[in-house]
């Protein structure tokens, strides 16, 4: 299956429909006056489209098992065609698009099978998704168009060139990969003083300024002594996503000392020095965070479902 163990969790909500179209009145009837021989047309449809939904990992082989926490299930008569709406949430790191279908279109079989007695005459069609919330697309159009950023990795070893970076680098990709142009990627030594002066030199041509490295617990890790007298307003809900989603992953990143918060209007963050933990930093809170800068801008908050 695809590996979603990068993403973060978030409410995911589908909704799908599918169509069943008998040929004759009579049959409309039979089933809304609960006359079908082989029982209550509407809810052994219903019970058959739970199951569906719940048991989609087993039929589909690259859906991933999912906690579902809501479905319901919806009919509409429209002449000789029964619509059928099914609507499927979890808080889960991926979406329930699939699940929703399935559970339509066995829905939408049951009642074929069901109904195929008294009428040979139904078509089963129109089997589709009608809408779909949560994820990185639901939230894609609340950032801005336009970010520019610069990346700061703080290392003795990498700045002397006894190792090679490859922490700041991932974060330069990950940037790239949501269109935020990277104006600035520079090695420094673990020097509080420098620290303080990049972050300063670097605000004015930035909105976003990450440095990687420093936020452990050696005598050497200075990066958040560095930049917390700077920060005007912390952010401590960055930081906690961040700590939060990397201790799933990793028991010591409750020792990891990110820091996150505003100078003027540029977002600054010390994110670990370890690619892995680099990573996993920006997967926490990326592309979410971007709504920052929308904020900054004076923009409203938007309400999300």
């Amino acid at each position: 299956m695809v590996d979603i163990t990068h993403k973060i969790t978030t409410l995911r909500v589908a909704k799908a429909k599918a169509i069943v179209q008998v040929s004759k009145p009579e049959t409309i009837t039979a089933v809304v006056e609960n006359q079908v021989p082989k029982g209550n047309v509407f809810e052994m449809a219903k019970v058959a489209g739970l199951f569906a939904v719940k048991n989609t990992h087993i039929t589909i082989p690259d859906c991933h098992p999912l906690p579902i926490e809501y479905t319901a299930v919806e009919y509409d008569i429209q002449g000789l065609e029964i619509h059928i709406f099914i609507t499927v949430k979890t808080v889960y790191k991926t979406g329930v698009e699939v699940e929703a279908m399935h559970g339509a279109s066995v829905i939408a079989l049951t009642m074929y099978d069901m109904l195929k007695p008294i009428d040979k005459g139904i078509v089963i069609r129109e089997v589709g998704l009608v809408e779909k919330k949560g994820g990185k697309s639901s939230f894609k159009n609340q950032n801005p168009k336009s970010i520019q950023a610069a990346v700061v990795v703080c290392s003795d070893s990498v700045s002397k060139g006894i190792k090679e970076d490859t922490a700041g680098k991932a974060i330069v990709d990950k940037l790239k990969s949501m269109d935020v142009e990277v104006s600035s990627y520079e090695i420094i030594p673990d020097e509080l003083d420098l620290i303080r002066q990049k972050a300063l030199g670097l605000i004015d041509s930035n909105q976003l300024v990450i440095f990687t490295g420093g936020t452990g617990l050696s005598m050497r890790d200075v990066t958040p002594e560095a930049l917390e007298p700077l920060l005007e307003r912390r952010i401590p809900g960055i930081e906690e996503a961040i700590r939060s989603y990397g201790q799933k992953i990793m028991p010591y990143a409750m020792l990891s000392r990110s820091v996150a918060g505003t100078i003027g209007d540029s977002l600054i963050l010390a994110l670990p020095g370890s690619t892995n933990g680099a990573k996993e930093s920006m997967d926490a809170v990326f592309p979410n965070l971007l709504h920052v800068f929308r904020i900054l801008k004076g923009a409203q908050h938007e309400a999300t479902d």
